[in-house]
């Protein structure tokens, strides 16, 4: 605090005699009730925060100070200063708020001073009477006495405004002489005159009490002839008077409030829409998160009101500039602005000048303008009337049209159609379309052929031969199809292309006819499980004439040739792959010898020449890069990728899969197949090789706009990450990608393997069994194979699930358990045997996970004590399972075998085996931050069991002995207690003794210490 000044101001004696204590009255730290508090942590806005506090003398030795906070409406201002207020009260301030509102002409004076003083006047009457008392000023602010005509300095007498001036600086001086004092002002660009002077009067004033003031308002609002322009101006000039611009929340912030709101209900996709549209303001990000959580994308009632208030304060002609700029989207150019609109030059610059000085629009460049929120442009078009935005429409058209008017194909395709100029219309979209696959934007590219497609089916064009006689339906239908596939949509290609079918097939020609099933057959090979791809290639070759070496031809041979290859039929495949190579070497068809060679190097990898196909996919890769062919080029990184991967060089594969992903980005593909597949795959391999930060890396999609079955089976290999750490929340991604089970059985495994887990770790064995068996019935219809490999894999981890739990289960579960496990293990040696007889053999990986099904339904057996099992074979089985997963590099499940064979070590009383295992295991489990894998581990103990001094046998009583013949039985306390007559408690402190004696970790290594020394009878 600094001296007070040798001279008071008059006045201020008095008032510092009141003689009220003021830190035992209610309310004056400025309480605000809990339901009017914001309910959610504020997001980015750290550094503003810490700003306030710094010229506000919050965090610094600095005695008072003034802000101006600055901003955009919607912006965050009101929330920023709440969590202010929340921050200083902690710290012992007193906090006063008062608000400016909208009264057009008739606003009231010093309205933010009579609420302020009002709330004082209601939380602490004894405080608003003595200020009241000492200065009768204060009374004329009350709300009660400004509705009287009478003011209580007297009938008919006014106020006067110095006296009143001083009265309001000498009792905020007061109030803060017991705790510094925060006064929040809010909307000052609504302040009536009287307010702006008696706010410029205590910021020249200043005070000698820590009172520090906070003044918000608009920049948005503040058009040139703004009274607040002046102002403003005048008190950043002010010594102690900071300005602070509230600038819009960045992306990442914005992707925060989204999460905070939405709970993380949102597909990626639409957070990014949300962060696009809202371009980092708060309040719009809000707005639109609603909608979207009911399934509107519509702007939302209350936000279109906030943006079009300003519009209704234009005048008629500069109201008809920005109508007819929302027409154009965002930004508009002069000179296409000029001949749209009817104005003159002058009235048109004096409308624009009018536009940008009220902060609607804003220049952008020399010769063009922008809507100062994309938000604004949307409600403005959405409240034109509809024969005025399809005259505006025409216009543009027009304008478009002239040859000295820059325009893209897309500007002219969405005017032609909104004018209903349907020809134009049509050859703009499918010229747009060719313009964004020209440069890597199939999203885009799909839209326009889609439109384009749409508006060939329309009565008036359908009419009207002459206006499509050069248009070629057929290689439309087949571009957006293409295109669609690109953008990661082939479900999508596939039904249109369908659809494209079932309308055309009674007037379609045998060539045309084939030339969608090429199509057809291209977009299904692609997706799960749609229907009979070679099917609808044998159909195709039959339209065909004979003998006709045509492209159509040769590309139908080779695709012909990978359903064949699809489908199993190795020997098919390289003979109608040969064909397609046949033709296309005469024709010098690079794409499709790229895709011939493609199909037979994976054919010779399942013939047991893995080399070779890696030496002809290395090839292909290269040759493809040089054509440029992207698709050729990620087919064959994908494949390459792949046969890394099956051989377990796992270092190779991944560097592979994430060229592949690099490639798919700079061609601007990144969810088109193959780039997409190969995204999915990097990420699964780090998760193998236990690099699992890199894992989340990969499967991170934020800032991207994903199609949702790319996202879910990105976030499925994301999940297996949480289910390892066993992350409270690792199960939130289930849902989504559970939705997309019917469509991608890669999704369904991923996810529910992971799921398996989360379930059977938390001990909620029936949801996990629940959900194996859910995928493997998705699975095999979706595949149409009840044997598919991955069941091996969901076998073992149900099988290790359901042999955990044993150990803590009845006799009946047991048996229950028993019997599940041996239908599971059946199974998975069914599938090994199946693949086996067609000559495709597992790799590591599904041998691994083969010999770990076989070493948990031992361990099953073995803790459910069902007999059958020796230690010795136990021990080899998970010796197996060890040497498997390590040889693969899967660190993960190696560590997670190691604990389990350590284990059955410990209780063997081989601790010079177990301890460097579990060690090992450990050292992992930390690194990888797995809670499972630890929790398991802390169940082993310390190194080892402890030797009693005494035989076992005479160690133990015969209550004890008695005891430990059930617990090796399986037996639960409860299911002891009830047999012995005796309370569960009880059995559990005498379990606690066995234990103690026999240097046991838990009831498993005691029943088999007590197996093998001979302790049961």
């Amino acid at each position: 605090m600094t001296a007070a000044p040798a001279e008071a101001p008059p006045g201020v004696d008095v008032v510092r005699d009141i003689g009220v204590d003021l830190s035992a009255q209610p309310g004056m730290m400025g309480h605000v009730p809990a339901e009017l508090r914001p309910t959610r942590p504020i997001v980015g806005r750290a550094s503003e925060i810490r700003q306030l506090c710094e010229f506000l003398g919050v965090e610094s030795e600095r005695t008072g100070g003034v802000v101006l906070l600055a901003g955009d409406a919607g912006v965050g201002k009101s929330r920023l200063l709440a969590e202010l207020g929340d921050l200083v009260r902690e710290r012992g301030w007193r906090v006063l708020i008062g608000h400016c509102i909208d009264f057009g002409e008739s606003a009231l004076p010093y309205l933010p001073f009579s609420e302020l003083f009002g709330r004082l006047a209601a939380d602490s009457p004894a405080v608003a009477d003595a200020l009241i008392e000492a200065h009768p000023s204060i009374r004329r602010l009350m709300p009660a006495a400004r509705l009287t005509a009478d003011a209580a300095v007297g009938h008919g007498q006014s106020v006067d405004r110095a006296e009143l001036f001083e009265a309001v600086h000498a009792a905020l001086e007061y109030l803060a002489r017991s705790a510094p004092l925060l006064l929040l002002i809010e909307d000052v660009h609504w302040a009536d005159q009287s307010t702006r002077e008696m706010l410029s009067f205590l910021f020249a004033r200043g005070f000698r009490e820590q009172v520090s003031i906070a003044a918000s308002y608009r920049t948005d609002d503040l058009h040139r002839k703004h009274p607040l322009r002046t102002s403003a101006a005048e008190w950043s000039r002010l010594p102690g008077v900071d300005r602070l611009q509230l600038a819009r929340l960045k992306d990442a912030d914005v992707r925060r409030l989204i999460q905070n709101i939405s709970s993380g209900t949102l597909a990626e996709n639409d957070i990014y829409s949300i962060i696009e549209r809202a371009e980092g303001n708060a309040f719009f990000t809000e707005e639109l998160v609603g909608a979207a959580q009911v399934g509107k994308w519509t702007l939302p009632g209350d936000l279109v009101d906030l943006l079009l208030v300003r519009i209704d304060r234009l005048d008629d002609a500069t109201r008809q500039i920005v109508r007819a700029s929302s027409v154009a989207g965002r930004r508009v150019s002069h000179d296409l602005l000029s001949r749209v609109v009817d104005l003159d030059a002058g009235a048109l610059d004096s409308s624009l000048r009018s536009a940008v000085e009220l902060n609607v629009l804003v220049a952008v460049g020399d010769d063009a303008y922008a809507f100062r929120h994309a938000l604004l442009a949307e409600a403005v078009y959405d409240d034109l009337l509809p024969g005025e935005r399809l005259r505006l429409h025409k216009a543009y058209v027009a304008a478009l049209g002239s040859i000295d008017i820059a325009s893209s194909a897309a500007e002219i395709a969405r005017h032609a159609k909104a004018a209903h100029d349907l020809p134009t219309a049509l050859r703009a979209s499918i010229e747009a379309g060719d313009e964004a696959i020209s440069v890597g934007g199939p999203d885009e590219s799909a839209r326009h052929y889609e439109t384009a497609l749409e508006l060939l089916g329309a009565d008036e064009l359908a009419d009207n031969r002459d206006a499509t006689s050069d248009i070629d339906p057929i290689g439309l239908a087949v571009k957006a199809s293409e295109a669609i596939t690109a953008a990661g949509h082939p479900y999508r290609a596939v039904e249109l292309l369908r659809d494209q079918l079932e309308h055309r097939s009674d007037d379609i020609a045998d060539l045309d006819h084939a030339r969608l099933l090429l199509a057809l057959a291209t977009a299904s090979l692609l997706t799960d499980g749609q229907f009979d791809t070679l099917e609808v290639t044998t159909h195709a070759l039959q339209l065909m004439p004979d003998g006709d070496p045509t492209p159509l031809r040769a590309q139908l041979l080779s695709l012909h040739a990978r359903a064949h290859a699809a489908s199993g039929h190795d020997a098919e495949a390289a003979r109608w792959a040969n064909d397609a190579l046949a033709i296309s070497n005469g024709l010098r068809l690079h794409a499709i010898v790229s895709e011939a060679t493609t199909t037979l190097s994976m054919i010779d990898k399942r013939a047991g020449d893995p080399d070779a196909s890696r030496k002809a996919l290395a090839a292909i890769v290269a040759a493809a890069r040089d054509e440029g062919d992207v698709m050729a080029e990620l087919r064959g990184l994908h494949n390459l990728g792949y046969i890394h991967y099956e051989q377990a060089r796992l270092d190779e594969a991944q560097e592979v899969y994430e060229t592949a992903v690099r490639r798919a980005v700079q061609a601007g593909r990144p969810w088109a197949p193959y780039g997409l597949d190969a995204r999915v795959l990097a990420a699964v391999t780090s998760y193998i090789r236990g690099d699992w930060d890199s894992t989340m890396r990969i499967a991170d999609v934020s800032g991207q706009s994903p199609p949702i079955l790319a996202e879910s089976a990105l976030s499925s290999v994301a999940m297996m990450v949480r289910a390892g750490r066993g992350e409270d929340n690792a199960e939130a991604a289930l849902g989504p990608a559970r939705a997309m089970w019917d469509r991608d059985g890669m999704i369904a495994v991923l996810s529910g393997s992971a799921a398996i887990d989360i379930y059977g770790d938390r001990g909620d064995l029936d949801k996990s069994i629940a959900i194996h068996d859910e995928i493997v019935d998705e699975v095999s219809r979706l595949w149409q194979n009840t044997l598919f490999q991955a069941r091996v894999r969901l076998g073992a981890l149900m099988i290790g699930q359901l042999a955990s739990a044993s150990a803590h289960a009845s006799a009946t579960e047991r048996e229950e358990y028993a019997k599940r496990a041996d239908g599971l293990l059946n199974i998975s040696l069914d599938t090994f045997e199946t693949h086996a007889r067609k000559g495709r053999m597992m790799g590591p990986e599904g041998k691994a996970w083969q010999q770990r099904s076989i070493a948990e339904h031992l361990r099953l057996r073995w803790l459910a004590s069902l007999g059958g099992t020796t230690e010795d074979e136990l021990i080899g089985a998970w010796r197996e399972t060890v040497d498997a997963f390590d040889g693969m590099g899967h660190v993960f499940e190696a560590a997670r075998s190691k604990t389990r064979l350590a284990a059955v070590l410990r209780a063997a009383g081989d601790t010079a085996e177990a301890q460097p295992l579990i060690d090992d295991a450990r050292a992992t489990a930390k690194r990888l931050k797995s809670e499972p894998l630890q929790r398991e581990l802390r169940t082993l103990g310390g190194p080892g069991p402890r030797r009693s001094s005494q035989p076992r046998a005479t160690a133990l009583t015969p209550r004890e002995r008695e005891i430990l013949a059930l617990v090796a039985e399986g037996r639960s306390n409860g299911e002891i207690g009830q047999q012995l007559f005796i309370s569960a408690k009880t059995v559990s402190v005498h379990v606690s003794n066995i234990l103690s004696k026999l240097g046991a970790s838990g009831r498993t290594e005691a029943a088999a210490l007590a197996r093998r020394e001979g302790l049961l009878d």
